[in-house]
């Protein structure tokens, strides 16, 4: 994979790796995460497309900012596919999804998103309790990144306690470890989010919409939220899955992904 960067609309640089041969696909991670998170759907993506998987600001190969406001992101995003120079497939999970929703309307260069439950706060139903961010916030400043992590996944993103433990063992788990820093300012940040649906009316690019079947209900509220904002959109339920279907369903999450980007 080749490390390449762009400089976002604030001046931080932001990197993404480069894989694979085809039309482009741009890769937007989740929180706690880095490029390498896509690892396990990489051979079945790069067999099709060329395949940029950003580092989010404040991991990996890209820089950061002394403030953090979630509005950089959309537009580090928006960066990374204009200076594609070509159309390209959007794709983002959870806080990457939300991302990548936000930069299609930075952006012209957009030409089919897939979102994987892009979080935020729907119908009323509460997201990130504030009492869990204040223990994440504590093991932070106790040194104790791995249970930042463990939390995270665990009470906030749903992820069972076996695939926690079957990860710590994985290079992904050291660099969530690597990237703890950064949770406790995304999930705030994506619990004051306000979805306005008026925003999305015109955004007329084809939208897969993904979620899983286990997953928590704020997340299946977002989802349809989106779903009823887009003008272009579907909703696909993958039976069995929850947040985190790249791992736990792999070929599943891979073959919905490929079904609905060969048919445009």
């Amino acid at each position: 994979m080749d490390q390449e960067s762009v400089t976002s609309r604030d001046g931080t640089s932001i990197a993404y790796r480069r894989s694979g041969h085809g039309p482009p696909l741009v890769l937007v991670h989740g929180t706690s995460a880095d490029h390498s998170r896509w690892a396990p759907v990489l051979p079945a993506f790069e067999q099709r497309y060329t395949v940029c998987a950003i580092d989010r600001r404040g991991r990996g190969g890209s820089g950061d900012a002394e403030d953090y406001a979630l509005e950089r992101e959309f537009e580090d995003v928006a960066a990374v596919v204009d200076s594609l120079g070509e159309p390209v497939i959007l794709l983002g999970q959870s806080h990457g999804g939300l991302c990548a929703l936000e930069a299609a309307l930075l952006s012209s260069g957009v030409r089919a998103l897939v979102l994987y439950e892009p979080p935020f706060e729907a119908a009323g139903a509460e997201m990130n309790p504030p009492e869990v961010l204040e223990r994440l916030e504590t093991l932070l400043q106790a040194g104790d990144r791995d249970g930042v992590v463990a939390t995270m996944a665990r009470e906030i993103a749903g992820v069972p306690q076996e695939v926690i433990e079957s990860s710590r063992s994985l290079p992904v788990w050291r660099a969530r470890m690597a990237t703890a820093h950064t949770i406790p300012r995304e999930l705030r940040a994506a619990k004051a989010y306000r979805f306005d649906p008026e925003r999305f009316r015109e955004l007329a690019v084809p939208t897969l919409l993904l979620t899983g079947s286990e997953s928590s209900p704020v997340l299946r509220l977002a989802t349809e939220a989106v779903h009823e904002a887009l003008p272009d959109s579907r909703i696909v339920v993958m039976a069995g899955q929850g947040h985190v279907a790249m791992d736990t369903g792999t070929d599943l999450f891979t073959g919905e992904v490929l079904r609905f980007t060969e048919g445009l």
